[in-house]
C-alpha cells in the first residue's frame, strides 16, 4: 500500500546520491523501517515481538556459525567437542549458552507473536499471506530446533532423535523406508548426526529468506493495529522511525536484561539435565521429553492411546502435524468481518478462558510422564484444541454480534472530537 503522506528518501551527499542511483539500499531500508514507512499510531507493546524475533534469529545465526567452527558432527566425538567448546574455547561457554537459551527466547517471542495474531485476527484479509508465511517460518523453526537439539549428542539428544524419527515409521507402507532414509541407517548414528548438522546449519538462512518475504508481504497492506480498523488518513499514522524504533528499542533492552540473567546466572534452567550425559543407546532415560517449546505438540501426540481403524501411533502423528497445519486455514475458518478481539465479546471469552488455558495445560502435560491422569487430561485438552479452531471459531464468527467499531484509529486514540479525528484546524461550522 502506498501512502501519499510518507516522506520520500532524499540523499544529501554526492556519495549517497550515486549509491541511490546504482544500488538503492539506503532507500530500501528507509522505506522499510525508517521515516518513510507510516505505521498506525496506536500499536501497543504486543507489536514488539516481530522485531524481537528478528533479533533472536540474527543472534542464533551468529552464535551458531561460531559454534560450528569448533563442533565435529561425529558420534564418537560430538559430545566431547561440545564439552571442548564449554571448557577450552575462549568465550565458548557464552556462545553455547547464548545459543541454547536464544532458541528458547526465540520461541517465547514467536509464541507471543502468534497469540497476538490470533487475538487480533491478523490472519484476515488483506494480510492472509503474512500469516501463511509466518506459519511456514514456525514450521521451519521447529525443524531447525529439533535438529539442533540432537547435535550435543547427550542422552536426550539421542533418544529424542530416535523417538521423533520413529514417528515416521507409523506411516503405512512408506514409513519404515522413510525413517531409514532420514537417519541414514536403522538408528541415530554418524549419518544422522551429519545430516542433522548440515540441515541445522542451512535452515536458519532459509528462515531468514522467508522472513524477508514475510516483511515484504507486510509492507503491501501495512501493519494491523489493536482496533482492526484500517488506516484512513495521515493522522492515523506516525513514521516508524523514531516512534517505533524507540519503542522496539525499549522492548529489546528489557528482554536482553532477562536473557542475560538466564545466560549468566541460570543457563541450564530451560534445558534437560540428562543431556549432560553422553548418549548411550543401551540406557533408556526414565522420561524422554523434547525441549519445552515442543511440549504442546508432544502432548497431542501422546493423547492417542487406542487403535481405531488406524494405529494409535499414526493418529498421534496425524494430530500433531494437523495441530499446526490447521493454522493455514484460519483466514477462511474465521469469517467475522471484525478483526480485533477487543470488539468481539464472545470470541474474547473463548480465547481467554478456552484457548489460552488449553494451551497452558498442553505445555504442562507435554513434560509429564505418559500416565494417568496426564494422558486423560491430554486427551481432553487435545479435543478442545481442535474443537476451538474447527467448530467454535467458525460458529462464533457467524452468530456473534460485535461491539461498535471506531470510525478511525485516531478516533480510537483521541476520542470523537472532529478536529482531532479529521485533522482540521478550523472551528466547526455553527
Amino acid at each position: 500500500m502506498s501512502f501519499a503522506w510518507a516522506r520520500e528518501y532524499e540523499p544529501k551527499t554526492g556519495l549517497t546520491k550515486w549509491l541511490d542511483e546504482k544500488l538503492p539500499l539506503p532507500r530500501l531500508v528507509y522505506n522499510a523501517v525508517g521515516a518513510g514507512y507510516p505505521v498506525p499510531r496506536n500499536l501497543n507493546y504486543m507489536w514488539n515481538f516481530g522485531v524481537l524475533a528478528g533479533f533472536f534469529l540474527v543472534l542464533q545465526i551468529i552464535t551458531g556459525v561460531i559454534l560450528a567452527m569448533h563442533y565435529a558432527a561425529n558420534a564418537e566425538v560430538a559430545f566431547a567437542t561440545t564439552e571442548h567448546i564449554m571448557r577450552d574455547v575462549n568465550w565458548g561457554w557464552v556462545m553455547r549458552y547464548a545459543h541454547a537459551n536464544g532458541a528458547s527466547f526465540f520461541f517465547v517471542v514467536i509464541y507471543l507473536h502468534i497469540f497476538r495474531g490470533l487475538f487480533y485476527s491478523s490472519y484476515k484479509a488483506p494480510r492472509e499471506m503474512i500469516w501463511l508465511l509466518g506459519v511456514v517460518i514456525f514450521l521451519l523453526m521447529m525443524a531447525t530446533a529439533f535438529m539442533g537439539y540432537v547435535l550435543p549428542w547427550g542422552q536426550m539428544s539421542f533418544w529424542g532423535a530416535k523417538v521423533i524419527t520413529g514417528l515416521f515409521g507409523a506411516i503405512p507402507l512408506v514409513g519404515e523406508p522413510l525413517q531409514i532414509w532420514l537417519l541414514g541407517g536403522y538408528a541415530p548414528d554418524n549419518a544422522a548426526l551429519n545430516r542433522f548438522f548440515s540441515l541445522h546449519f542451512l535452515l536458519p538462512f532459509v528462515i531468514a529468506g522467508v522472513v524477508i518475504l514475510h516483511i515484504w508481504a507486510l509492507h503491501i497492506p501495512g501493519s494491523s493495529n489493536p482496533t482492526g480498523v484500517e488506516v484512513k488518513s495521515e493522522s492515523d499514522t506516525v513514521p516508524f522511525h523514531p516512534y517505533y524504533t524507540a519503542k522496539d528499542g525499549f522492548g529489546l533492552g528489557l528482554i536482553l536484561i532477562i536473557f542475560s540473567i538466564f545466560v549468566f546466572y541460570m543457563p541450564n534452567a530451560l534445558g534437560h539435565p540428562d543431556n549432560y550425559i553422553e548418549a548411550n543407546p543401551l540406557s533408556t532415560p526414565a522420561l524422554i521429553v523434547p525441549e519445552w517449546y515442543f511440549y504442546p505438540f508432544y502432548a497431542i501426540l501422546r493423547a492417542f492411546t487406542m487403535d481405531f481403524i488406524l494405529p494409535a501411533k499414526l493418529w498421534g502423528v496425524i494430530a500433531m502435524f494437523s495441530s499446526i497445519l490447521l493454522w493455514f486455514f484460519l483466514p477462511w475458518l474465521d469469517r467475522s468481518p471484525v478483526r480485533s478481539g477487543h470488539y468481539r465479546p464472545m470470541f474474547r471469552k473463548f480465547f481467554w478462558f478456552g484457548l489460552i488455558p488449553c494451551m497452558a495445560l498442553l505445555f504442562y502435560l507435554g513434560g509429564r510422564p505418559a500416565e494417568e491422569p496426564y494422558v486423560m487430561l491430554s486427551q481432553l485438552a487435545t479435543a478442545y484444541y481442535f474443537l476451538h479452531f474447527l467448530v467454535i471459531l467458525p460458529i462464533i464468527s457467524m452468530v456473534e454480534r460485535p461491539e461498535p467499531l471506531h470510525y478511525s484509529i485516531t478516533e480510537a486514540v483521541l476520542g470523537s472530537d472532529k478536529k482531532a479525528v479529521l485533522g482540521e484546524n478550523a472551528e466547526p461550522a455553527v
